[in-house]
């Protein structure tokens, strides 16, 4: 007897109703770089169609996704101001925090607002935590972080998401915030993050690549998967209630086994290296951009993701790709 599979592929109709894992855009994620100024639109050289934008043209960014039917965003600031320890992370009059207080007065409670919580983008040497004799101090660090995500949280965020690696910062975040009474506010740890190569992009689009070293003292080692098993507990044990994986790309064996684990929803991070490998490809025909950038969403879905941030968003609802 032969086995026909095949029959079950026949037609389009077919393959649909039998599909094990269709790509959700309602569960994207969109990135925004907000910075200083008014009329700013600088775009990203190395990201092609992401920009550095400010609060003004954000919102009509903003307003033209909403209408597209994007409603899920995270926050990165690009602060004029950067100094040793940051400061202007946790300034109540940041960048971030004016930005989130200008969607809440404009979109209300139509746009969720995650924001990114860590200090890299804010610091002169473009570290993630308070730097000592070329040492990242991880316990005096907590205590910015802290700060950070509780003047989010007042400016009104939904979501906090430390992106850090400090130990015990999920502890120390959750503390603050309910002791101020945000209870209500969720946090989105990145629970496994690679010391990746895959950041380049990013750190151009953010101005926050290490002035000397590296972050592979805190930011986890690729070599490894218990490691990170044992970082996604440790976080939820601590009040996560969203743990990330990030990159996403090379780490699908890594969300299959976070997903395994997980009681709560499982985030990966399609990150700019990523991103950018598609769109140059792209530019020049080597791959067909629409069927790629869905192949790679339904892949993610289907190692394990519920949700995903991506720079591909706005792509995949402007032009419909699934």
């Amino acid at each position: 007897m032969i086995h026909r599979p095949r029959r079950l592929r026949k037609t389009n109709l077919i393959r649909d109703l039998v599909a094990e894992v269709s790509p959700d855009k309602n569960k994207l994620i969109m990135p925004h770089f907000v910075k200083e100024g008014t009329s700013v639109r600088e775009a990203i050289n190395s990201m092609p169609g992401i920009e550095r934008v400010s609060i003004d043209n954000m919102l009509r960014d903003l307003e033209e996704d909403l209408n597209l039917g994007i409603k899920y965003i995270i926050l990165f600031g690009i602060p004029d101001l950067k100094d040793h320890a940051g400061s202007e992370a946790y300034n109540e009059n940041g960048i971030v925090q004016k930005a989130i207080r200008q969607i809440r007065k404009n979109f209300g409670d139509e746009i969720c607002i995650i924001t990114d919580v860590c200090l890299c983008e804010y610091t002169d040497h473009g570290h993630c935590g308070i730097v000592e004799h070329g040492e990242i101090l991880n316990d005096p660090t907590l205590v910015l972080l802290s700060r950070i995500a509780l003047s989010h949280a007042q400016a009104g965020a939904d979501i906090v998401a430390p992106s850090d690696m400090m130990d015990g910062r999920v502890n120390s975040i959750r503390e603050m915030l309910d002791s101020n009474g945000y209870q209500s506010t969720a946090l989105m740890a990145y629970s496994a993050k690679y010391c990746s190569s895959f950041y380049g992009p990013f750190r151009d689009a953010a101005g926050s690549t290490p002035q000397f070293g590296d972050r592979r003292s805190y930011q986890m080692d690729i070599r490894n998967i218990r490691d990170a098993e044992r970082e996604v507990l440790l976080d939820i044990d601590e009040g996560a209630d969203i743990v990330m994986v990030k990159p996403a790309l090379s780490y699908m064996d890594i969300i299959r086994r976070v997903a395994d684990i997980s009681p709560v929803p499982v985030c990966s991070y399609n990150v700019s290296g990523e991103y950018s490998m598609v769109k140059a490809a792209s530019a020049v025909g080597y791959i067909d951009e629409q069927r790629v950038v869905t192949e790679i969403i339904t892949s993610l879905f289907r190692a394990g993701s519920d949700m995903i941030i991506s720079y591909h968003t706005r792509d995949i609802f402007k032009n419909k790709w699934f």
